[in-house]
């Protein structure tokens, strides 16, 4: 089963693994691998209001119908745009309130565990952002904020504020962390480990760079997230045949254990200081039951301090390609 952590100095418990859903398969595939997920022991479920146009979310509250709403954590997201008028995106009070009601209506669910701001938005008060974000908290209807992919400043100022006017503080900070990807590494974990935020990581294997599915190519295909509508977001630099050797590399060390890369490079994630939950996207669930054994290997010595020999002069560890509005997670099918 998957390990349970707590997410920073919270007191909300999430599985190690957690599924992310921003829906780039058929809704009934989507059911399939959520149950999988459910079988598997994962009790974080990941989304965001713009997967999908929405629909990730409504697929999300069907695979969930039958649960026991206590037993998982749902967490979604808020500030790109849903909709043509004026207020349809960012992180105004009309905003997340309005927001926050379609996201529980299509979660059919009454509260969301964790509500996370999915981008810094600088033309609104952040006073009024976390007033905003407080508010549902005292209403029920949020248990836990976060926040994705804010810079260390905008993460320190939020602190600040939120214990200044006494404000529900936020518990952590979803963003992409991988064995490739470091950037964090410099100020953003120091900062999390000082105020105890949890760090939910996405695309912990670089979007499949780190499970070797690109051996032996040097543009990914049209319909894999590498070349498809991520191609901006992680650096074509990975398909680099050195990169590709350095990974290949690693699955004899992998299978010391008993082990896949993938499982590995996912174990790396895992042992990062303030990472309390890497976040994995599966196409079926073959691949869920896979990246959930990373938790149950009985690792063999230095394994998981292999991949930072293979990697690390390869990792990026500074700036950041990340849009400053996530819209194009609205896939072209809806």
């Amino acid at each position: 089963m998957v390990e349970q952590r707590r997410l920073g100095a919270s007191g909300l418990n999430v599985s190690a693994i957690a599924l992310g859903g921003w829906l780039n398969r058929t809704e009934g595939e989507a059911l399939k691998v959520a149950r999988a997920a459910l079988d598997a022991g994962v009790t974080l479920f990941d989304t965001a209001d713009v997967y999908g146009a929405g629909r990730a979310e409504s697929v999300l509250g069907m695979a969930l119908k039958d649960v026991r709403r206590e037993s998982v954590v749902v967490s979604t997201k808020v500030f790109a745009r849903v909709g043509p008028g004026a207020n349809d995106r960012g992180l105004s009070r009309k905003h997340i309130v309005e927001a926050c009601t379609s996201s529980l209506a299509r979660l059919d669910c009454d509260y969301i565990d964790l509500y996370q701001a999915h981008r810094f938005d600088p033309d609104v008060p952040l006073r009024e952002t976390l007033g905003a974000f407080d508010d549902l908290v005292r209403q029920g209807k949020v248990l836990y904020v976060g926040v994705s992919e804010w810079t260390p400043p905008q993460v320190a100022s939020a602190l600040k504020m939120a214990d200044e006017m006494g404000f529900d503080r936020i518990v952590s900070n979803q963003l992409q962390y991988s064995a490739v990807w470091r950037a964090c590494e410099a100020e953003l974990t120091p900062l999390a480990s000082r105020e105890g935020l949890g760090t939910l990581a996405w695309s912990p294997l670089a979007q499949g760079v780190l499970s070797g599915k690109y051996a032996n190519q040097t543009t990914a295909p049209a319909d894999s997230r590498l070349g498809g509508p991520f191609a901006h977001r992680i650096p074509q630099e990975l398909l680099d045949t050195q990169i590709q050797n350095a990974v290949r590399s690693l699955a004899s060390v992998a299978a010391d254990s008993g082990a896949t890369v993938a499982q590995l490079c996912l174990a790396w994630a895992l042992s990062r200081p303030t990472v309390s939950s890497v976040i994995i996207g599966a196409s079926n669930a073959e691949q869920v039951i896979e990246n959930v054994g990373a938790c149950s290997i009985q690792w063999a010595d230095g394994a998981i301090d292999a991949v930072d020999r293979a990697l690390s002069q390869f990792a990026v560890t500074s700036g950041t390609r990340v849009p400053s509005e996530p819209d194009d997670y609205r896939m072209p099918d809806v």
